[in-house]
């Protein structure tokens, strides 16, 4: 069948959006047909050689659709569910999966190669070269192939051109603060970066009860916008220095949890100077993936036993978890809505990507026709 997607051939070049060929699904898989898709930056990392994916590729891994078909063996999706993408596939059985890290499974050692998991590919373009899918799932595509372990059925009430902000940003960013970070009722937290990721994780910590929550940025509308997300205060690194501030905010003690979604060494270094004695500093921004060191004294961790650790996808269990926080979202705990600062039709992809590089959103959505009309949201 056609398809519209935007296609990746080579690094720093511009997507291209154009017709491809996407095969039929085969055993294990299910076709779907995409609603809409979020613009995030981890995708972008890939476009400019930050970290590794192979070439010629469509991007897109956040998203939500309709399985329009399924292949032989599926049997916990059919036709006319909806379904929320996991970015990050689940055997249910490597050591990672069978001790509760499914966003640790083995499979995720596909998501950059470019192929499906059994090796063969399902976009081709007319000149017959074979287009990888990002993290299995291309949602870059108005209509993708995808393994049955990257979908997860939810209930059909959910608008889906907001659900498909819980396959990454919003189980990123909440289960960091929750899960990787593990804030407590009364704690003071603090955000650096308070873009898709970061604001999701100030939307974690006040659900977790944080007494004061500390958004750092160097753009001030977002700072503006973190206070409606639950920020209690605000720095700019370009007027104050973001450790003096947490420093003299907290008597001197520095915060219980930092948290780093802007993936600079200098900021890392930040975060951990930040927090106080048996601190924790998450780190959920991905930097250079040949990145040589960070700037922080070694001695930080034995004399204040401080702790930094990484989080993938929050730590999230994304069949659990993706369910879970559209729960959230219908309590009025998590907002969505608030989320989106514009939307996109996918000829439109590249001024989304300026808009999102230019700080001008916190996160763009790609809406594909066919979603105004004809399907519930």
């Amino acid at each position: 069948m056609r398809t519209r997607a935007a296609v990746t051939y080579g690094l720093n070049t511009r997507f291209e959006v154009k017709e491809v060929e996407l095969d039929e699904p085969g055993p294990n898989e299910v076709l779907v047909h995409l609603v809409a898709s979020g613009i995030c930056h981890s995708d972008m990392h890939h476009v400019t050689g930050d970290q590794i994916a192979a070439l010629p590729m469509i991007f897109g891994h956040e998203g939500a659709g309709v399985v329009d078909k399924v292949g032989p063996n599926v049997t916990h999706v059919v036709p006319g569910d909806h379904v929320v993408m996991s970015y990050l596939p689940s055997c249910g059985t490597c050591r990672w999966c069978t001790d509760g890290q499914t966003n640790l499974c083995d499979l995720g050692a596909h998501t950059v190669e470019g192929p499906q998991i059994d090796g063969s590919y399902r976009f081709h373009d007319d000149d017959g070269v074979n287009l990888g899918q990002f993290c299995l799932v291309s949602t870059f595509s108005e209509w993708t192939v995808v393994p049955g372990q990257s979908v997860v059925k939810v209930d059909k009430h959910y608008r889906l051109e907001r659900a498909c902000l819980v396959a990454c940003g919003v189980t990123t960013g909440v289960g960091t603060a929750i899960y990787r970070g593990g804030v407590e009722p009364g704690e003071d937290v603090m955000v650096y970066g308070v873009g898709g990721i970061g604001m999701n994780i100030v939307q974690g910590a006040k659900i977790a009860g944080a007494k004061r929550i500390i958004a750092c940025d160097t753009n001030d509308w977002k700072l503006e916008q973190a206070k409606l997300f639950g920020a209690t205060h605000t720095v700019n690194p370009n007027t104050q220095d973001p450790v003096e501030f947490a420093t003299e905010l907290t008597w001197g003690v520095g915060v219980d949890k930092a948290f780093e979604a802007i993936a600079t060494a200098e900021t890392i270094g930040q975060a951990v100077r930040s927090v106080r004695k048996s601190g924790t500093v998450a780190v959920v921004g991905l930097t250079r993936h040949d990145q040589p060191s960070i700037p922080v004294n070694p001695s930080d961790f034995v004399l204040w036993q401080k702790t930094l650790t990484g989080s993938l996808n929050g730590g999230c269990n994304p069949r659990n978890d993706i369910p879970k926080m559209l729960k959230l979202w219908d309590s009025g705990q998590i907002n969505l809505d608030g989320l989106v600062t514009k939307e996109y039709r996918i000829e439109q992809i590249n001024e989304a990507y300026d808009d999102l590089l230019a700080g001008k959103n916190l996160r763009g959505v790609i809406r594909y026709e066919w979603a105004d009309n004809g399907v519930p949201q």
